[in-house]
């Protein structure tokens, strides 16, 4: 059931595409924009995952560049049945993290720097579980195409209104009430994708990495972080907020009515009843053994930059 809820609002968004393109020029106009639709379909199969590590600026990290996490990631990896995906961190003060890919043979995970220096390690490792829970469950293919045709669908709206328009150009009001409402309508339906996986992704993370209450603290962490720092890659660029765990454009007025997320409070709730239901202890040893230059020695820390060692010297990939 989920599949196919799944394909009909793939469906919805594809045919939003040629109702902006009626409105904007007529049958032709709904016709080159269905072929343009079906385009962005076939390029974002192949490109989507590239396209959402482009636009944060994600560089890709090896054991040599972020020795823990990478390390982490194979564990996890391997107590999911996960090929290893590929790694990479985003030089962002903002905790957050995103999974992209095809499919789990050709997948990615990508972490804030933020979300390195604010979480502790085993609230780490639940974050990174959840995200690859997205691959298991094959959430990523359909979570970074519709990401990628809503953005197209409010580019193509926009653009519309600015330069297009059939000969007899259609009443300005209609003009001006596409293009503000095809974005709107676009992340209604990528919000209807994605909010029920989120669900899904927080059970099945918890279960790969054993503690539910290290995801649930992570999230809480997480939604306190983003409310206070500002993402200017994911306010440039909002289609592509349903990527993440948390949405990084919490707070920001509107964007909460149309949230690609459910509640962070109810997420939490959920943890907490599966940590009961698994009879999970209130505190736990960690999971992982961590180094003495782990950047997770403590619970936060600096907001910015990227990993530091025990010196203070910078690691990673811009130090």
């Amino acid at each position: 059931m989920n599949t196919v809820k799944t394909g009909m609002l793939l469906a919805g968004l594809m045919a939003l595409f040629g109702v902006v393109g009626y409105f904007l020029g007529g049958g032709t106009g709904m016709m080159i924009a269905l072929g343009l639709g079906l385009a962005t379909n076939i390029f974002a199969y192949w490109n989507s995952d590239r396209l959402a590590l482009a636009a944060h600026h994600a560089v890709e990290v090896d054991e040599r560049t972020a020795p823990e996490l990478v390390r982490m990631v194979r564990d996890l990896a391997g107590r999911a049945g996960l090929p290893m995906p590929r790694v990479y961190l985003i030089d962002n003060p903002q905790p957050n993290a995103f999974a992209t890919g095809r499919n789990p043979e050709n997948a990615a995970v990508a972490a804030t720097t933020g979300l390195l220096h604010m979480l502790a390690h085993d609230e780490v490792a639940g974050v990174m579980a959840h995200e690859l829970a997205h691959i298991k469950n094959r959430d990523t293919l359909i979570m970074t195409v519709s990401a990628t045709i809503a953005g197209a669908i409010a580019t193509l709206a926009q653009f519309g209104f600015l330069f297009g328009g059939r000969d007899e150009r259609p009443n300005p009001i209609v003009m001006l009430g596409t293009a503000l409402l095809a974005p709107i309508a676009a992340m209604i339906i990528q919000m209807a994708i994605s909010r029920s996986r989120e669900y899904d992704a927080d059970r099945m993370g918890a279960q790969i990495c054993g503690q539910p209450l290290a995801l649930a603290s992570a999230l809480a962490r997480i939604a306190g972080g983003v409310a206070q720092i500002p993402n200017p890659d994911a306010e440039r660029r909002p289609a592509t907020a349903s990527l993440f765990i948390i949405n990084p454009l919490s707070g920001r007025g509107v964007d909460n009515l149309f949230s690609t997320h459910p509640a962070t409070e109810n997420r939490i709730a959920a943890l907490h009843a599966l940590a009961q239901e698994m009879g999970t202890p209130a505190q736990q040893p960690g999971l992982f053994t961590q180094s003495a230059s782990s950047p997770w020695g403590s619970t936060g820390g600096s907001h910015g930059g990227s990993v530091t060692g025990p010196t203070g010297t910078r690691r990673g990939p811009w130090g």
